[in-house]
């Protein structure tokens, strides 16, 4: 009974046994075939017997379009005609006015045109100056002599330039004139009633033309 049982042991080992080894060969096989290459060698593969017809290609010759043909003028054609033709279609002219021996005409009067109004502009700066009765110099002299110190501005012993403004008219007389910077005390009053007082200077003159010009003179108030 024994010797059964070692002899049933030791085949149950080498069946395992070689169960093991043929799984082996099995999975080598297997992987043998999935890695193995296989390489065609067919005609397509050789790239030795392929005609090289590159270059008769790339010798391709350019076609030549023609140019299209210039268009075509037409040249005017040119109709004369008789200075002298007369024209038959006649122009009938309706008025519808009743003209009779006893109508009277009426004389058409044109109205003038209304004058424009001279705007009396005053200058300050004129191609040609007012200058008084023998220039500048006489016209202080005059101012010099005519001149009165107010008592109330000598008592105080104020003194300074008092400042007038005044308007050569067209006809040379100095109107609007009025001190527009002074120092009081009676100055101001006794410089306008100078420069009032004054005799007709000759007029500017814009473009040949009498012009109004406003003007501005310092009188020095100064104690001797």
């Amino acid at each position: 009974m024994e010797v059964k049982k070692n002899l049933e042991a030791d085949l149950e080992k080498k069946s395992s046994l070689f169960l093991n080894i043929g799984l082996c060969i099995s999975l080598i096989l297997v992987i043998t075939a999935f890695e193995w290459k296989f390489y065609d060698r067919g005609a397509g593969m050789d790239l030795g017997s392929i005609n090289d017809d590159f270059e008769d290609l790339m010798e391709i010759p350019q076609t030549e379009q023609p140019p299209p043909p210039p268009p075509v003028i037409q040249q005017p054609e040119i109709i004369e005609v008789p200075d002298e033709e007369e024209i038959e279609e006649e122009i009938e002219i309706i008025i519808d006015v009743e003209i009779t021996e006893e109508t009277v005409i009426e004389e058409i009067v044109f109205e003038e045109a209304p004058e424009e109004e001279e705007i009396d502009e005053i200058f300050t700066i004129v191609e040609d100056q007012p200058e008084p009765p023998g220039g500048m110099s006489a016209f202080y002299k005059y101012v010099a002599t005519t001149l009165r110190y107010p008592a109330q501005a000598r008592r105080m012993g104020i003194e300074g330039k008092v400042f007038v403004q005044f308007i050569v008219d067209k006809d040379g007389s100095l109107t609007d004139v009025k001190a527009i910077k002074g120092i009081g005390a009676g100055c101001d009053e006794e410089a306008v009633r100078v420069i009032s007082k004054a005799k007709k200077w000759r007029a500017g003159r814009q473009r040949g033309i009498p012009v109004k010009v406003r003007m501005i003179l310092p009188i020095t108030f100064k104690l001797g």
